[in-house]
């Protein structure tokens, strides 16, 4: 008989991903259908029907090309945050509200001040777009009626392959305030809130066995009836997973628009800062702590909005022989929120803005500002670091480099560098993978094991000593521009020197 494949979907913003890998992790077949969502000002919806419609077409184009192959699991990962109110038998009462939906943000101070000392003991504050403000929202609209029951995105799909309703996974619902601790939901802190828990799902472990998929789903999937359908985890999680990071100290960083850092840790991190939030591991009795950076590649494609990819290589080309690189903290907008959190934060170019004033040309050529943006992102990475080992975590590394940006080879050897601990560059860092990864480690029994077999490298790298020795001075003195400037918390400076 032949070796079961492993699947994972990923029901992400703009689509829905499904792929199939085999036993070593080579990607056997893979398909994606468009998602569409209504915005208006704060608000983003999308249907709930559309969802499930979407991810039926790209699981029957994969099982399609599976030509008959056993299917041993399938798990799901979606957005954090994204949250919507159904009948008691699952059917969907409302759109989906979308993970950066913020028409409850004036509701997130209520939701903070109700439980503010479970937030702090789990390492966060309420934010505008999580889940939980849009729970209150829900309650002042009228509703929150008796049988209403709230589900977050993937519950969507789980629900529709097995046939029933299904429980939360604990990565999900972070964002409506579970008590990731005591594994349970905070009543006392919900009632003070005047939401009813009997609403609320049930609550399992990512790679918990929800259910088998239905004869009604294997006939439009094309998934054999009676596959083993398994808690996911946010899409984020999902990536750390298709990375491999998943034993103590290694971390992946995904660089893309922005800059995301995860990694493991072997008890749940204090950070006095509140930058630092972590998730339940899948496996052990571990945590998943990280942050998202504002900062990242989004500072180059402002800087240089028309550049192509040959464009983009000669600007690298050219920034690999600049030899003074001023001091840079790569922010488009305003306001950062890791590795510290400073709402009035705004980007800079050595004694500059980061983005010069309309009508006035930038005191750098473009090599120079791509060199500083580039090394910015380094340097930011790098203090990332340095504040999860203030919080407790093992950051010894290795670090694995994923997102749009790992495909500069120039960058990464920068990073890796200046990190100064080994580097690995996954072969297929889709959010998807991870999801495979983990339904196959659920079945076998050991989440870590299985991401060892399916998840394959491109490339390592080493970080070069005298290179890491010769970047420091820079690195000290963007800390201490940032601690000159307020936002930066004096005992990470301290740290840093």
């Amino acid at each position: 008989m032949a070796e079961p494949v492993w699947l994972g979907v990923d029901l992400g913003t703009q689509s829905v991903r499904a792929l199939a890998v085999d036993g070593t992790g080579r990607q056997v077949a893979a398909a994606a259908r468009p998602l569409t969502g209504h915005r208006d000002g704060p608000r983003h919806e999308q249907d709930p029907a559309h969802w499930w419609a979407a991810t039926e077409e790209a699981l029957a184009a994969v099982t399609e090309r599976l030509t008959g192959r056993p299917v041993g699991a399938l798990a799901v990962c979606a957005t954090s945050g994204t949250v919507l109110l159904t009948d008691p038998d699952g059917t969907p009462r409302t759109p989906g509200l979308m993970y950066d939906d913020t028409r409850a943000g004036d509701l997130a101070a209520q939701a903070q001040e109700a439980g503010a000392d479970l937030w702090a003991t789990l390492g966060y504050r309420m934010q505008p777009a999580w889940a939980l403000p849009k729970l209150l929202w829900w309650r002042d609209q009228g509703l929150l009626t008796g049988d209403a029951r709230l589900a977050h995105q993937p519950d969507v799909i789980t629900a529709a392959l097995v046939g029933h309703p299904v429980a939360s996974d604990t990565s999900h619902v972070l964002k409506t305030g579970y008590d990731l601790v005591a594994d349970r939901w905070p009543e006392p802190i919900l009632r003070r809130l005047r939401l009813d828990p009997a609403m609320l799902p049930q609550v399992v472990r990512p790679g918990t066995v929800l259910g088998t998929v239905r004869p009604a789903a294997a006939r439009t999937t094309g998934l054999p009836v009676g596959t083993p359908v398994v808690a996911g985890m946010t899409d984020g999680c999902a990536a750390q997973l298709a990375a491999g990071a998943l034993d103590i100290g290694q971390w992946n960083t995904v660089l893309g628009t922005t800059l995301a850092v995860k990694g493991v840790s072997r008890r749940l991190p204090q950070d006095p800062t509140g930058a630092v939030y972590s998730h339940r591991a899948p496996h052990a009795d571990r945590w998943l702590p990280g942050g998202a950076s504002s900062t990242g590649a989004g500072a180059i494609r402002a800087l240089f909005p028309d550049a192509d990819q040959p464009a983009l290589a000669a600007l690298t080309a050219a920034a690999a022989r600049v030899t003074e690189v001023p001091l840079c903290y790569p922010l488009v907008g305003q306001g950062e929120r890791f590795p510290f959190v400073a709402p009035l934060a705004r980007g800079f170019l050595g004694a500059g803005p980061l983005l010069a004033d309309e009508g006035r040309a930038s005191e750098h050529d473009d090599p120079t500002r791509f060199a500083a943006v580039c090394t910015g992102v380094a340097h930011v990475e790098r203090l990332s670091f340095e504040l999860l080992a203030a919080a407790g975590c093992d950051v010894g590394g290795p670090v694995a480099f994923t997102g749009g940006a790992a495909r500069n080879d120039w960058w990464n050897q920068l990073r890796c560098d200046l990190l100064g601990v080994p580097v690995r560059l996954p072969e297929n860092p889709e959010p998807g993978l991870g999801m495979a990864v983990l339904a196959a480690g659920a079945v076998g029994g050991d989440i870590p094991a299985a991401a060892r077999r399916l998840v394959r490298l491109r490339r390592a790298l080493i970080p070069d000593p005298a290179r890491t020795e010769a970047l420091l001075p820079g690195y000290r003195a963007f800390v201490a521009e940032l601690a000159g400037r307020g936002w930066l918390d004096p005992r990470l400076t301290e740290r840093s020197t």
